[in-house]
């Protein structure tokens, strides 16, 4: 967010007490003319950002996704997609990355809410490198945005070279015996998987890493469900999220594949920490592993 600032002037970060959490004091320091915290109120922070934007601004508000999404919901939908404007929605915390913290700071429905808004492009980064190409073009992109981040440790996927676009998917390996689909911290797990399961079994697993959720490649699902297997992975309830929009590419384009779901089962769970909770509901580099050996029938190994 520093390099943003120092590079477009019009760069502003909009905070709701939450500058640590979202690591804003870097920015806040350099540019202090330029960063605002309006205390524990998200409503009036999306409004504020809203009115920067009227004015020519680039705000880059920052909170908790369930915070983002769902009690400045209304504002979001009103001030900021009604209208069209260049507001970035920094939403921390992703699906269940905020582990201890309980379901209240949890974001398992973001995804379903702001995919139901229009002109919103919703983004979800894989890891440290990507997350910062994708902020470096949502300067020049036009219409609201909203990013989530997970707060769990990745590992890193990609490097210096890489140049992602926003709304075409990347593929993080590649392979045509089978394909994930995934996004945010899911598709270091894919990865991991995919290579044990070339190792383990002999079988070649793409890793589609679906970084804009909305809008969506549709190409890039058709060709994975080509393979015929597909394992399609969010940290996020699979109903709303990007379960859910893969599956609706594969019934508008009559499209048929052997394909299995993993995310949050439409439930809410006792806290717990986040490696924890993504073992439980299988999107973790084993239970991956599982579900896409279990899709193509694969037993003994």
């Amino acid at each position: 967010m520093t390099k943003l600032g120092e590079a477009d002037e019009r760069v502003i970060v909009v905070n709701a007490d939450l500058m640590n959490t979202s690591r804003n004091r870097k920015f806040v320091e350099r540019f202090p003319d330029r960063s605002f915290n309006v205390g524990i109120a998200e409503q009036f922070m999306v409004s504020f950002a809203a009115g920067l934007a009227h004015e020519g601004f680039i705000p880059y508000a920052f909170s908790m996704a369930p915070f983002m999404s769902m009690r400045a919901c209304e504002q979001v939908r009103t001030d900021v997609a009604y209208a069209d404007l260049n507001v970035r929605l920094i939403a921390t915390y992703a699906g269940l990355s905020g582990g201890i913290s309980g379901a209240t700071h949890w974001s398992i429905e973001d995804v379903g809410i702001m995919r139901s808004i229009p002109n919103i492009t919703i983004l979800e980064p894989s890891d440290g490198i990507q997350a910062v190409k994708l902020l470096d073009r949502t300067i020049d992109h036009k219409g609201p945005v909203y990013m989530r981040i997970s707060v769990d440790p990745v590992s890193e996927i990609y490097d210096q070279t890489y140049e992602p676009v926003i709304g075409r998917a990347s593929v993080a390996a590649g392979g045509d015996d089978a394909a994930f689909i995934c996004s945010g911290s899911v598709v270091s797990a894919a990865v991991e998987a995919a290579a044990e399961l070339k190792k383990e079994c002999g079988i070649s697993v793409r890793v589609v890493d679906m970084h804009t959720i909305k809008p969506l490649d549709e190409e890039a699902v058709l060709s994975a469900a080509a393979t015929g297997y597909m394992v399609v992975a969010q940290d996020h309830n699979i109903a709303g999220g990007l379960c859910e929009a893969v599956s609706t590419v594969l019934a508008k384009d009559h499209v048929s594949a052997e394909v299995c779901f993993a995310g949050i089962s439409d439930r809410f769970v006792a806290m717990a920490h986040a490696p924890y909770l993504y073992h439980m509901f299988g999107y973790d580099r084993e239970g991956l592993k599982e579900k896409m050996k279990n899709l193509l029938g694969i037993t003994g190994q």
